[in-house]
């Protein structure tokens, strides 16, 4: 992908799943199991690896076979930039502090987990911070990119996790903005 021009960000749910395979405290494990573990341990190991609950001796086994056979994934995720910048724009997982004086400086976890304090106040960055993490609609009533009215911040979360949609904004070379998007389709 990297080599293609992709620009791949890291963020909280990478985060989660590189700390309870790498580090695997309670804490982490438990984090991770309340935000999505189950699901992704079964798309390494298989729909039917879990039978029933998540049994958290079942758990350490997806673990360690992701820790084993997916090596190159983990690696990759840990590889991955907490934010992308441009002359004109930031790209971050969830935001930039702004009670930090330089963004770059700001904790990790502010890139990947920030939220009120980032949306709901200025910058004070002379870029426009383009951000997913927050779900639009919890933003301006609308899962559709949320454009903030100072012009420092585009939230683009469509909410697809929760059945909502897909959002893409296209930045052309005149910094024209463009919006796509593509509803969620139920599963069956």
């Amino acid at each position: 992908m990297r080599d293609s021009g992709v620009i791949t960000l890291r963020g909280n749910h990478d985060q989660m799943m590189l700390d309870a395979i790498l580090l695997d405290t309670d804490e982490v494990n438990s984090r991770w199991i309340r935000n999505g573990a189950r699901n992704t341990i079964e798309s390494y190991c298989g729909a039917d690896f879990f039978d029933g609950d998540l049994d958290r001796s079942r758990y350490n086994e997806g673990k360690a076979y992701i820790k084993r056979q997916y090596e190159h994934h983990l690696s990759f995720l840990d590889t991955l930039p907490l934010y992308y910048e441009t002359d004109t724009h930031i790209f971050v997982h969830a935001g930039i502090n702004p009670g930090v004086e330089d963004w770059k400086q700001q904790p990790p976890h502010d890139f990947i987990w920030i939220r009120e304090p980032f949306f709901n106040y200025p910058t004070g960055i002379d870029k426009t911070v383009v951000f997913g993490h927050t779900p639009a609609v919890n933003l301006h009533d609308s899962e559709h990119i949320w454009f903030c009215g100072d012009g420092d911040k585009i939230g683009i979360d469509g909410a697809c996790v929760y059945g909502k949609q897909l959002n893409c904004l296209e930045i052309t070379e005149q910094l024209e903005y463009r919006t796509y998007f593509v509803r969620s389709v139920p599963a069956e």
